[in-house]
């Protein structure tokens, strides 16, 4: 019995929800951007009629007037967003209890039954793309096949609203001939990498010299191989799957400039407790601390330390991220934004050597005060508490990393 797999990719989804809640920008080019005064002003998503305009993905928003004068600018609303994707994948699970999300408006669907062929899926796709639009009133594209990587790539084929099956016997007339960067993992740097071999398209990644690519891109470089070549067996993960967490983290952008130490040092504050917060709740512990910035010219640069112990302790990761910064990082001043994250999690549960200086006695104190902190933010909201140094600083005493934390797409290997 072979396997059919169905991805859906809803079209221009945060557009498509916002023109849904104002019928006037109908036919209209619609943007959803961040906002500027934050400093987050870029397009996040564009809808068609704004796309043949020029605007895409990622532009700042000053260029996408430029392009489309226009274009009407929502913002975004994550919240609704959020609640259009669980009635969605409410919608999928009446189908299958194998469905695997990948982001907020994309899915994986397994649909593989003793009667169920490729055909069959593609039939079954047209009727969800129907009930979609009738129950919803957004469209989606779906792409049918025997694997998650070409059925992702069928979704991208026919937008919006369209739905193309990909064969075992008919892909390398359909597929092969599109550009390598079209692959599901194929990003600019290996885009660069592949067109410095000559490899341009699916097809030449197909047929190229294992050795080559395995020299030039390492393992990436034969699963790719393999992708291109339909021999993706990566299961679809059943509805009630949680991928094991490697890390908590979060990043910032600030609204100016962090411009001195004392900047840096009430930013790694508020990320700190942010991360401290989501991995108590997580009932987790991290040995791993990571810090990262970015420059006013967009330059990145990152470096991690392993901490004494596994902990969860907001002071713990305060006084690293500090450190971290102080011993690296001081000259790279002004930046635009940091962030802060902990891997090597383990349960909160798991048993810990027991120290005879004294430390155990003031962790215990540490997490009674912290778990203090939590329930006082749960009861009456984030700002009810704030440090001496965030209270200080009218412009990051506005700051909540972990309320305004998104959660992002799961990773495609992540089961």
């Amino acid at each position: 019995m072979g396997r059919v797999i169905l991805h859906v990719d809803a079209n221009c989804f945060y557009a498509s929800v916002a023109c849904l809640y104002h019928p006037q920008w109908r036919g209209k080019p619609v943007a959803v951007c961040g906002d500027p005064a934050a400093r987050h002003g870029i397009v996040l998503t564009a809808n068609y009629p704004a796309k043949k305009c020029g605007v895409h993905v990622g532009q700042a928003v000053w260029q996408a007037l430029q392009c489309c004068p226009g274009l009407v600018t929502a913002a975004p609303d994550y919240g609704l967003y959020t609640h259009f994707s669980k009635m969605m994948r409410d919608i999928w699970l009446e189908y299958s209890d194998r469905v695997e999300g990948f982001g907020l408006d994309e899915s994986w669907i397994d649909v593989s039954g003793p009667d169920m062929t490729l055909e069959k899926g593609v039939q079954l796709a047209d009727a969800l793309r129907e009930k979609v639009k009738r129950e919803l009133g957004i469209t989606v594209s779906i792409g049918v096949a025997d694997n998650k990587v070409f059925a992702k790539l069928g979704s991208d084929l026919k937008k919006p609203d369209g739905t193309t099956g990909i064969f075992p016997h008919t892909f390398r007339e359909k597929i092969w001939p599109l550009p390598a960067n079209q692959l599901l993992y194929v990003g600019r740097s290996t885009t660069h990498a592949l067109r410095r071999l000559g490899i341009l398209t699916i097809g030449d990644l197909a047929r190229a010299d294992s050795r080559v690519l395995k020299r030039t891109l390492g393992k990436n470089g034969l699963l790719l191989q393999a992708f291109a070549l339909g021999m993706d067996c990566s299961p679809v993960m059943p509805a009630a799957h949680e991928a094991a967490l490697k890390s908590v983290g979060n990043s910032t952008t600030t609204c100016r400039d962090i411009a001195t130490m004392e900047d840096a040092r009430c930013v790694f504050f508020l990320l700190a407790e942010s991360v401290a917060a989501r991995m108590r709740e997580q009932g987790l512990k991290g040995r791993c601390l990571s810090i990262s910035i970015r420059e006013t010219n967009l330059a990145r640069a990152s470096c991690q330390m392993m901490l004494p112990r596994p902990t969860y302790v907001t002071e713990d990761l305060i006084r690293g991220a500090c450190r971290l910064f102080e011993e690296n990082f001081p000259d790279r001043l002004p930046l635009r934004s940091v962030g802060l994250s902990c891997s090597h999690l383990t349960p909160d549960t798991a048993p810990c050597q027991l120290s005879f200086s004294g430390e155990d006695q003031r962790m215990q104190k540490l997490e009674k005060l912290d778990a203090a902190v939590d329930d006082l933010r749960r009861r009456y909201g984030h700002n009810i508490i704030q440090r001496g140094n965030v209270v200080l600083d009218k412009d990051f005493s506005l700051l909540s990393p972990k309320e305004e934390n998104t959660i992002h797409p799961v990773p495609f290997f992540a089961g």
